[in-house]
């Protein structure tokens, strides 16, 4: 068994953002992601193998897909992105942190 909370061990300064996997199998990957500010490279896009089902637990956020798509989320907000959709975080609440739940399958 193991336990945990999402909204204990946040650092104090985040220099990157955190990507911490909290379960993992063949199929399945859940993480716990925090950020502070932080944003995807200017350059190039996340195109992966998997879908990826993103909630907003705390903070804000703002996610820009390649086909000029902008979405802005919340605490509470959540989101499915299929495999292969290109996207990239643009923005994240830089008053405090972030923190979101990924579940990869």
């Amino acid at each position: 068994m193991k336990r945990g909370n999402l909204f204990e061990a946040i650092p104090a300064e985040l220099e990157k953002e955190v990507f911490e996997s909290l379960i993992e199998n063949g199929n399945v990957r859940i993480e716990r992601i925090i950020s502070n500010g932080h944003r995807s490279p200017e350059s190039g896009w996340y195109d992966q193998q998997q879908n990826e089902w993103v909630l907003l637990l705390k903070g804000e956020a703002t996610i820009a897909f390649a086909n000029d798509v902008i979405v802005e989320l919340g605490p509470g907000d959540h989101i499915d992105i299929p495999s292969h959709t290109r996207h990239k975080v643009i923005g994240t609440s830089s008053n405090s942190a972030t923190i979101w739940l990924a579940v990869h399958y």
